[in-house]
């Protein structure tokens, strides 16, 4: 056999292993795919020689770029998802798969997949040229491979199509707006900072997991990736200060339009260029367990991991997003009773109850009262199974408050979730509520299936959610005055940041994260949150349109506070919608 053969059946054998490993566990080492990558670097002219096509390079380089996102997403590391980046980048402007024959098929398919994974990492590094870029070459390979392979059912492919497209004309609405990450540009305050760095609790907790999730029928998603886990995941992370996110993206077309001929490039592909892309001073991300559509028992397998595991001196977050009540109609009745179906855990407590005093609706554990209220109400996670399956009840979060625990409920039953304030099983969970219902100018833009969750746009994007409110859109908003926007917001959160640092009635709750840049920020946002909407609507106006935060927040920031009202105040005469709110005068 000659040298040339033994290279070539040793990389066939080795792309073997890999793909073995792959489809047996995602989330492997990736020495396996480094191996085969390096392998194929080393004898790139013999393998070329013995009938190495370009695509199967493309190939192994999309399955290393996916194995370092799967690590990203269990690790929230952002130098992961920008190694992902590079590996993806480099296969679009060396063209692997463009020297492929039309005619086959499976080789389409992987460069579709290629397309779809490249399109979410840049979705989540924001490279929204990019993203424009790939949306338009991804289409065009679905109708060209629909018109080739006429035998074939794209209907799938087309829907992903559908999907990206309805993303991006949400997500880039604004599209000149700051990132969603937290940004030391725009997010550290320097009139607040002395305050924030000499605040210290009697009790400091460090924020290191998060646990995300949403389900609205017809949501918009990309992947399994939707439009308020997408917000939410983003806003729980830095954002790199290095060169990445300002650098034009490498596209396959120089800048006359010319093509670029990548087809004699080599297979090296620089890594090390992550290092230019990153700061290695920021503290890490907290980790993220990003759920789709989970079901209730795996949702709560998720948390109870996290939970057990979760550092000494530390916090959890738990970002809930989903419908209510308002799921019953689509679903049979035989299933599901007005919300008031109870889990079998708590059927059986009531039934001992009832037998030893059938007048006291509550029961007794561990010498503290827990109502049944914490199992009349509950979130709908999606259309799967039967029964309890696809419910979350207030009371099923009750076990995981044995550790800190900082919930935000996005939805039309939020509020029935208060019944955890002062049940926890050993300590004080911080719970931040969305209003039951939505408030805008224009009822269309009520809808969350086409815009996502008010309540989580106004912590996660708090200018661009104001103005989505009293119906300012992109194509209205003159750049200069909403950076003015920004700066008054700037400032009205710094003087809140002092507030909070030194108030003597801060709740210990709230104390405990305060050092945490994550949490403050999110705790800043709903105390604008809360006054937008309580002056949005008039005075007699019901509880249930206003956000609730517990325990209470010091009285100086309630939304009847000088200092918070005018905040909302200066922003609503700036951008020239003062008449919509029920402010009072300076």
């Amino acid at each position: 056999m000659s040298q040339d053969e033994v290279v070539s059946q040793t990389f066939r054998a080795l792309i073997e292993s890999a793909d073995r490993k792959f489809a047996r566990v995602r989330d492997l080492p990736l020495y396996a795919y480094m191996r085969l990558w390096k392998y194929q670097q080393e004898n790139r002219a013999k393998l070329v020689a013995s009938g190495l096509n370009r695509w199967e390079i493309g190939e192994i380089a999309s399955r290393i770029g996916q194995l370092y996102f799967n690590q990203y997403m269990r690790t929230s590391e952002a130098r992961f998802i920008v190694e992902a980046y590079v590996f993806y980048e480099a296969i679009l402007s060396r063209k692997y798969f463009e020297g492929a024959k039309v005619k086959q098929l499976g080789v389409r398919f992987k460069e579709l997949r290629f397309y779809a994974r490249f399109l979410l990492v840049s979705l989540i590094l924001n490279r929204t040229e990019m993203v424009k870029f790939l949306v338009d070459r991804f289409r065009d390979l679905v109708d060209d491979c629909n018109a080739n392979f006429r035998e074939t059912n794209f209907k799938e492919w087309k829907i992903v199509v559908q999907e990206i497209v309805r993303f991006t004309k949400v997500d880039t609405a604004f599209a000149y707006i700051r990132p969603l990450r937290y940004c030391a540009m725009f997010d550290s305050h320097a009139a607040s900072l002395p305050y924030v760095a000499r605040f210290h609790a009697k009790k400091v907790l460090k924020f290191t997991d998060a646990i995300l999730t949403s389900y609205h029928r017809n949501e918009v998603k990309f992947a399994e990736l939707t439009l308020d886990t997408y917000r939410m995941l983003q806003c729980l992370e830095w954002e790199p200060t290095g060169s990445f996110y300002q650098k034009r993206p490498v596209l396959p077309n120089d800048h006359s339009g010319a093509s670029i001929d990548h087809s004699g490039t080599s297979g090296v592909i620089d890594i090390n260029f992550v290092a230019d892309m990153t700061d290695p001073s920021l503290p890490p991300n907290p980790r993220k367990a990003v759920l789709y559509r989970p079901s209730a028992t795996h949702l709560l397998a998720v948390i109870a991991t996290v939970c057990e595991e979760l550092p000494p001196e530390s916090i959890m977050l738990l970002y809930l997003s989903s419908s209510g009540k308002a799921g019953h109609s689509n679903v049979p009745q035989g299933e599901h009773s007005g919300g008031s179906r109870k889990s079998s855990s708590n059927k059986i407590v009531s039934r001992i109850s009832q037998k030893q005093n059938s007048s006291i609706p509550e029961y007794h554990v561990n010498g503290k009262k827990e109502s049944s209220d914490c199992y009349e109400n509950y979130l709908w996670l999606g259309p799967r199974g039967n029964g309890d399956r696809n419910n979350l009840y207030p009371g099923d979060i009750l076990p995981f408050t044995r550790r800190p625990l900082f919930l935000i409920v996005d939805s039309d039953i939020s509020h029935a979730f208060k019944v955890i304030h002062g049940a926890e099983k050993g300590e004080t969970a911080a719970l931040l509520l969305s209003p039951l219902r939505p408030a805008f100018k224009d009822p269309s833009s009520a809808d969350t299936t086409q815009y996502g969750s008010q309540f989580t746009f106004f912590l996660t994007a708090p200018l661009q959610a104001f103005c989505q409110m009293v119906g300012i859109s992109s194509s209205d908003a003159n750049v200069d005055i909403y950076n003015d926007a920004e700066s008054i917001l700037s400032t009205s959160f710094s003087e809140w940041e002092v507030l909070l640092c030194t108030s003597t009635s801060l709740d210990l709750v709230w104390a405990q994260v305060l050092s945490d840049p994550f949490l403050r920020r999110v705790i800043l946002r709903f105390i604008l949150c809360r006054c937008v909407f309580f002056h949005f609507f008039p005075p007699e106006a019901s509880e249930e349109y206003l956000p609730v935060c517990l325990p209470q927040l010091p009285s100086c920031f309630s939304p009847k506070s000088d200092v918070v009202q005018s905040c909302v105040r200066r922003l609503a005469n700036h951008l020239g919608v003062a008449d919509y709110f029920h402010l009072s005068d300076a």
